[in-house]
């Protein structure tokens, strides 16, 4: 219990320290006008209170993955406790604030544009196909967990297709209409629900006092598949919003689009990110008990909704468990509805098709939906389809925060000079490691080629990945220095059109 209570004191800390430190480097501007104020068109931007605009972007954010993700990585052992507290402070927090001001500063344009700005038009193409098509994976995944856990624990006896047919209805309407008359009223009453969730199982550790792992007993890997789950990067990868996630910068230019102030980044972006990882700590804890040799039921093989309803059930009553499993589901669907409102605002933004028309936001909708439906029959009709989707969501999901921390990085070399862009190159070094890594020592069941390559050479590939990519930075940045790249220095913030 007391590794679990420091590191809730390291995250609390992390935000008033070294969230402070990475606001100064970028340089908040109380005085700067927003796109809130200067491009308002009630539908998109709309200045919104920031207590309520940081509740909403925390509940974006979080979806299921600081629960299920925090879980499932939860098995690897006191390892996940080092993770996400590290992970949230040095990693996903800077990763959230630098690309939600980016995106303040620039308009609030959708990531892909921002990538394009910094790192050429050929990944600003790229990277507009890849974020799109991570988008309808979000709303895939987020689509198919709460239908499932609905229909197995209110209605057993109907079709999955009947909550599926209504999350999705519910979607296309939350992605239509302007952000303050649906997403602006309920998202911080579901954002409150999830922070309450998490203070239940709290209370939970005060009252039944379980046994939570100490971080100095070892950082062994505990994982029931251990041989075929190295820590790294296989936990990295299983914990992901809870520590570092690239869907969370596809969903901070919403909020960068409401925000009045720019001294509002800091408790919206990087301390979203911090709450999110309390939750995801407040979880791991839990499972981790469970998973524990003193616990009295057995999760093995279980998955990850199946043991949050094992919590659920064993230290709450019936009430607060069906409260506890009802704000799982929430939070999965208002983090799927955001995925495919961002999908729309990223097209709109590639084909510079305004959005005040329904019809106009309408004609993009429909086939990006129509899309969506078809993966997501085929994911239940498959029984390996919904894994293998969601195996694939969570790659890609680290591979986005890892371009973007390289975006970032190019950024600050120009717009700062000196040494500031290390706290953005450091965590992306990491990050590549973590991607390129998985790809080649994950099993082939996890969606990786760990079947036909020797551990020991896929490791050494994701070596030679970073390496690659940082000689690439070292090069880039000394044309920089030299002035034989297309940008200035001392150039001010803001896209050249």
């Amino acid at each position: 219990m007391l590794t679990f209570v420091i590191s809730i004191v390291v995250l609390i800390l992390g935000y008033f320290i070294y969230g402070k430190i990475v606001e100064r480097i970028f340089g908040a501007d109380p005085k700067r006008a927003t796109p809130a104020t200067t491009m308002a068109d009630g539908i998109d931007y709309v200045p919104m209170k920031p207590w309520r605009i940081y509740l909403i972007q925390f509940l974006n954010i979080a979806g299921v993955g600081p629960i299920i993700g925090a879980i499932m990585g939860a098995q690897f052992g006191t390892a996940s406790f080092l993770w996400i507290v590290l992970g949230s402070i040095f990693a996903g927090a800077v990763h959230d604030y630098l690309s939600g001001m980016t995106s303040l500063r620039n308009k609030g344009c959708s990531l892909p544009e921002i990538h394009g700005e910094y790192l050429g038009n050929g990944v600003k193409q790229a990277m507009r196909a890849f974020t799109i098509i991570l988008m309808i994976l979000v709303g895939v995944v987020f689509v198919n967990t709460p239908a499932t856990l609905l229909n197995q624990n209110f209605t057993p006896g109907w079709s999955p297709y009947i909550w599926i047919s209504i999350i999705i209805a519910y979607y296309l309407i939350a992605t239509l209409l302007p952000i303050d008359k649906l997403i602006g009223k309920i998202y911080p009453i579901f954002g409150l629900l999830l922070l309450g969730m998490a203070v239940a199982i709290v209370v939970a550790f005060i009252i039944y006092k379980p046994a939570i792992p100490e971080m100095w007993s070892g950082l062994q890997n505990r994982h029931p598949d251990a041989p075929n789950n190295p820590i790294f990067p296989m936990m990295f990868i299983s914990i992901a919003c809870g520590a570092i996630s690239g869907f969370h910068a596809t969903q901070s230019p919403l909020m960068a689009r409401c925000m009045t102030n720019e001294m509002q980044g800091r408790p919206i972006f990087y301390g979203a990110m911090i709450t999110e990882g309390i939750v995801a700590l407040i979880w791991a804890a839990a499972a981790a008990y469970f998973f524990g040799p003193e616990s009295e039921v057995d999760v093995t093989g279980k998955s990850g909704a199946a043991i949050v309803g094992i919590i659920a059930n064993t230290w709450f009553t019936p009430v607060i468990a069906t409260i506890t499993i009802l704000g799982v589901i929430s939070a999965a669907v208002t983090s799927g509805d955001t995925a495919m409102r961002s999908a729309r605002l990223i097209i709109a933004d590639f084909l510079h098709y305004d959005q005040k028309p329904i019809k106009n936001r309408l004609i993009i909708a429909i086939p990006m939906f129509a899309i969506t439906i078809a993966i997501l029959v085929y994911s239940i009709a498959d029984a390996h389809g919904f894994q293998l989707i969601w195996r694939y969501f969570a790659w890609a999901n680290q591979l986005l925060a890892t371009v973007t921390l390289w975006t970032i990085a190019v950024c600050f070399v120009i717009k700062k000079g000196g040494h500031w862009y290390l706290i953005s190159l450091i965590p992306a070094l990491f990050m590549t490691m973590v991607t390129g890594c998985f790809l080649f020592v994950a099993k082939g069941a996890d969606g990786g080629l760990g079947d036909w390559i020797p551990r020991y050479l896929g490791y050494i590939i994701g070596a030679a990945i970073t390496i690659a990519n940082l000689i690439l930075f070292i090069v880039w940045k000394k044309k920089f220095e030299r002035g034989e790249t297309k940008y200035e220095k001392g150039e001010e913030w803001g896209f050249e059109k």
